[in-house]
């Protein structure tokens, strides 16, 4: 079956070149555009997409407040950030509002592709650059004290937490823990549930801003 995507973003010739590149490759339908926040809001709602490219700064309603709204009245709806913005306060709070993913313009095709497709299945996605910049934001002298809910993780989730903040798959987490794919899956779920959080990218997102890239003393 068709990915169906909806493409918001003001400059014409990128939303342009982006609906040439996407019509190319075999399951994919671009079922509208729109070049400002609040048409991609009516779009979203009237088209269901299962994927809108979003931008950030756009007129009449900005990227952040498109986003909200998308997400209010659709929470299931995978909403992926495809921006210039390296900020991350962008990010994270993209992340917090319900982003699936947060992507950089500069990224590859291939790289995109693959990152529509994971957010259909439900992944959560990063360019390698910011998700750089999460873990950078750890060595920050002023990196902020544990907040209290972490302790309601258990060892073994908290410990995945950590790895989430690297951004590295179910698979890779699974290996090093020495543990089943399932369980790990099974984790991230208690995670977002007792940290009350939507994706794992806003897993990360919350570790990084919390300094719990490694385990406390």
């Amino acid at each position: 079956m068709s990915i169906n995507v909806l493409l918001v973003d003001d400059h014409e010739l990128f939303r342009s070149g982006l609906r040439g590149i996407l019509q190319k490759q075999e399951g994919f339908n671009i079922v509208g555009e729109a070049a400002d926040g609040l048409t991609g809001v009516k779009l979203a709602d009237q088209l269901k997409p299962d994927v809108v490219l979003l931008d950030l700064d756009m007129p009449v309603m900005n990227g952040k407040e498109a986003l909200a709204q998308i997400i209010g009245t659709h929470p299931e709806m995978s909403v992926l950030m495809l921006t210039v913005s390296e900020d991350v306060n962008d990010l994270a709070e993209c992340m917090r509002v319900g982003a699936r993913g947060y992507l950089l313009k500069n990224i590859n095709i291939d790289f995109l592709l693959t990152s529509i497709r994971r957010a259909v299945d439900g992944d959560s996605v990063l360019s390698p650059e910011m998700t750089t910049k999460l873990v950078a934001r750890l060595r920050s002298p002023e990196a902020p004290a544990y907040p209290k809910e972490i302790d309601s993780l258990t060892p073994r989730e908290r410990e995945t937490l950590v790895w989430l903040s690297t951004g590295v798959s179910n698979k890779h987490i699974a290996r090093h823990m020495d543990v089943a794919e399932s369980t790990v899956k099974v984790h991230v779920q208690n995670i977002l549930r007792k940290l009350n959080l939507v994706s794992r990218v806003q897993a990360a997102v919350y570790a990084v801003e919390h300094g719990l890239d490694k385990p406390a003393s």
